[in-house]
């Protein structure tokens, strides 16, 4: 393809969360010359409220190419295309405003994720969302460093 992997993009104090993405005709394509990928972790169980979602997508829409796919292989929010200059102000939103984290994209841990629980399945014995939460925060640093 046209595209080759950039290596480390990212955000200051991160190795993960964003992926390199660039055209190897930037010449001829200059609008895409430059098309990283954002990873935006999920809440456990998948719960959004529509009010993040137009949030998520409104950040998106003013530093990024308006491209989603929800939940690519790693189970994050995958955000399609972006400039190196626009990540720290993507993070920045992403942390401070509606207080989520990039995703993982290590090849050794990747982002955690749960069923609904007891909040969605009759026969759940065990309330997955709170564990998995604990797991997150007790491996995030293996996550993005």
């Amino acid at each position: 393809t046209h595209w080759k992997h950039g290596g480390i993009v990212g955000v200051f104090g991160y190795g993960g969360g964003v992926i390199g993405r660039y055209c190897d005709q930037p010449e001829k394509f200059p609008g895409v010359a430059h098309f990283h990928t954002v990873r935006v972790a999920q809440p456990s169980g998948k719960y959004y409220s529509a009010d993040y979602l137009r949030q998520l997508c409104d950040i998106w829409d003013l530093r990024g190419s308006g491209l989603t796919n929800m939940h690519g292989s790693t189970g994050d929010i995958v955000l399609l295309g972006t400039q190196a200059p626009h990540l720290e102000e993507i993070f920045f939103e992403l942390t401070h405003n509606l207080n989520t984290d990039l995703g993982g994209s290590g090849s050794n841990l990747r982002t955690h994720e749960s069923c609904l629980g007891m909040s969605g399945c009759y026969f759940a014995c065990y309330t997955s969302p709170p564990a998995c939460y604990e797991l997150t925060m007790d491996y995030c640093p293996e996550l993005h460093r």
